[in-house]
This record gives structure tokens, C-alpha cells and sequence, in this order.
């Protein structure tokens, strides 16, 4: 049976900060509106133990600080863009610098920090959901354009959660939204990923530089640390990518632009969880935690540290407004943005 709970989980200057918990027969998925965060996902292992399998806090207070974007959905423009400069119809525009000189996941009050309004809660036999929406002024972080943006949650009965994004603009724009969800498929009890079995359906990642910003060549991950082609161990090859301390790339998808296509497949083993992911957009951003330290206690009580979990950031390529060449991440007026991203959950 599926079924929606709402409730209290805190203040954000004296206005309640709403917690919503998805349920059907086998999982249970709890959003808040600040940040759009995916709090915790309650998923069953191959004995029907249940355990929360992303990183996050089991209070409010904590999301309020220094925190590496647990959950959240991180936007206008989610990586990075080299220098925070843009060029749209000839005019430059200068966003936050809030990494190394350059701009990431939108600023530095970002998407992530704001508090979204409740739009629709959704209830039917078939799904449960909500759906947030969140007004970017124009000049918001330094971008142009009054930007209003919907981001809506469904799980269904399939032990789907569905995460559809639309925003619409009165000027020329760019836009990347993702959901910047950490997971552990063991709830963190094995404190690291290494053995994750992870497949990504990319032939190709775009090639970066050392501020991680792509250089706008794109080459084949065969014979290469990255190739995913085929299910492999995470921790395999991990401690060979020394620029790095670990994966922080983004993969080209093969069938990009046929509709929602399969992005990635994360296992693991030893209970048996799993994590199909699905998207109709053109990159997947791979990162394993390089900089968790152990200074953070989670929700689960456990201190997250290096390689503790692993991102599946469905996105545009990043800097992708600064590379004739990827795909367009430009929203104009009139022409609406959709994006939608599925993560479908089970075990073996």
C-alpha cells in the first residue's frame, strides 16, 4: 500500500520546514523542501532488513551547516563553470566564485539553501509524491533571468522514485539540475564503497583538467581506470587515480537523446541491494567521497569517511555553456525545460 506522511522537521527563520515520507509495501523515502533533500531512502536488503542507504543527518540543524551537498538538488547550474563566465547572445555573464576561482553547483547560496514552496502533494493508488517549486530571481548568483523552477518526488509501487525537473524563464539562461544524493547500499555498516559493484552505460568521459573543469575533449574510457563498461569493484582500481584520491567524473551516456535511457547499475554484494538509474540526460557525474575526512556523523551514526559512499549525478556536461560542442544546458523563453531522472531499487 502506498502512503504519504507529513510532518514537522524543523525551522528555517521561524517557518516550518516540512518532512515528507513516501511509503509503499517495501521502501520508504523521506524528502524535506529545504534544498529539495532526499533525507534518507529506507530500502530492504535480500533478508528484508530495511536501512537508510544515503548520507544525511536525522535532524534539521545540521543541513544549516558545511556540509558536502547531502541530498540536496543543487542548481542553477549544478558542477562547475570555469571562471563563473558564461557567454549567451554575445554578452558575458559572471556568476559566484565559490571554487578555485571557479562557479559550483550553482553559487554560493545555491538551490541547495533555499526553501522551496510545497506546490501538490500527490496520493493516488499508483504513486505518492510532492512536488516543490522555487523562484530564482533575475540576477540571482549572477545569473540572468527570473528562472521558475518545479522539482517533483514520485515513488511508485515499483520501487521506482521518479524525479521530474521543469523550469521556464523570461530571459536567455542556462540551467543543469541533479539530485546530489551520497550511497552506501550496506546503511554505511561497511564503512566504504570498494565493494560497490558499479556499471556505467558510457563508451566516452569528457576529459578534465586539474580544477576539474573540462577541457572540451572527449575521449573512450576503454583501457582507461574510468571503463565501467562491464560491472566492476569500486575500490579496484580506486587507489590508482592519485590526481583525483578517487572518481570525480563525468561520463558521456551511449544513447543520449532517445528518451530515458539506462545511466548506471550500483550492487552490492554481500546483502544484495541494488540501484538501476535512468535519465534522458547526456552525463552521469561519478564521485566517491574523495574528501570525507570522518569529521561528520551521519544519520546512521557512523562517521562518514573517504570512499564512504558514492554520488550518481545525472546532469549536463559540466562547463557544457563554455563547449560549442556538448549539448546545449541554454533555456530560452517559450521553450520550457524538462528533465526527468529514475532511480529504481531492489535487491538479489
Amino acid at each position: 500500500m502506498l502512503s504519504i506522511h507529513v510532518s514537522n522537521f524543523g525551522k528555517l527563520n521561524d517557518t516550518p520546514v516540512k518532512l515528507f515520507q513516501l511509503s509503499n509495501d517495501s521502501m520508504d523515502v523521506s524528502i524535506m523542501n529545504y534544498g529539495c533533500t532526499l533525507v534518507s531512502i529506507e530500502t530492504p536488503d535480500r533478508f528484508g532488513k530495511k536501512k537508510n542507504i544515503v548520507a544525511g543527518f536525522n535532524s534539521f540543524e545540521p543541513y544549516l551547516s558545511n556540509h558536502p551537498y547531502f541530498g540536496c538538488v543543487v542548481g542553477r547550474f549544478a558542477n562547475r563553470i570555469r571562471n563563473g563566465k558564461f557567454t549567451i547572445d554575445d554578452k558575458v555573464y559572471q556568476v559566484t566564485l565559490n571554487n578555485n576561482h571557479h562557479h559550483l553547483h550553482g553559487g554560493s547560496i545555491g538551490f541547495n539553501r533555499k526553501l522551496w514552496n510545497i506546490e501538490t502533494v500527490i496520493e493516488n493508488e499508483k504513486q505518492v509524491g510532492v512536488k516543490y517549486s522555487y523562484l530564482s530571481a533575475d540576477g540571482e548568483e549572477g545569473y540572468p533571468g527570473n528562472l521558475i523552477t518545479h522539482v517533483t518526488y514520485i515513488l511508485n509501487e515499483d520501487n521506482e522514485l521518479l524525479i521530474h525537473y521543469h523550469a521556464a524563464t523570461d530571459q536567455p539562461t542556462i540551467i543543469n539540475l541533479t539530485n546530489h544524493s551520497y550511497f552506501n547500499l550496506t546503511g554505511f555498516d561497511d564503512a566504504t564503497i570498494r565493494d560497490h559493484e558499479l556499471q556505467v552505460f558510457a563508451d566516452a568521459f569528457t576529459v578534465k583538467d586539474e580544477d576539474s573543469i573540462p577541457t572540451g575533449e572527449i575521449l573512450p574510457v576503454k583501457n582507461t581506470l574510468l571503463d565501467f563498461k562491464s560491472s566492476k569493484k569500486i575500490g579496484e582500481r580506486i587507489d590508482l587515480i592519485t590526481d583525483d584520491k578517487g572518481y570525480d567524473h563525468n561520463y558521456v551516456l551511449n544513447d543520449y537523446g532517445k528518451g530515458i535511457i539506462p545511466a548506471a547499475v550500483l550492487y552490492e554484494p554481500q546483502e544484495g541491494r541494488a540501484i538501476k538509474v535512468f535519465t534522458d540526460l547526456p552525463g552521469l557525474q561519478i564521485y566517491t567521497s574523495n574528501w570525507w575526512d570522518g569529521s561528520i556523523i551521519g544519520a546512521q551514526n557512523h562517521p562518514y569517511i573517504q570512499y564512504g559512499a558514492v554520488t550518481l549525478e545525472t546532469q549536463a556536461f559540466p562547463d557544457a555553456p563554455n563547449h560549442p560542442d556538448f549539448p546545449l544546458a541554454i533555456i530560452n523563453p517559450g521553450k520550457d525545460y524538462s528533465s526527468t531522472t529514475v532511480f529504481q531499487f531492489s535487491k538479489k
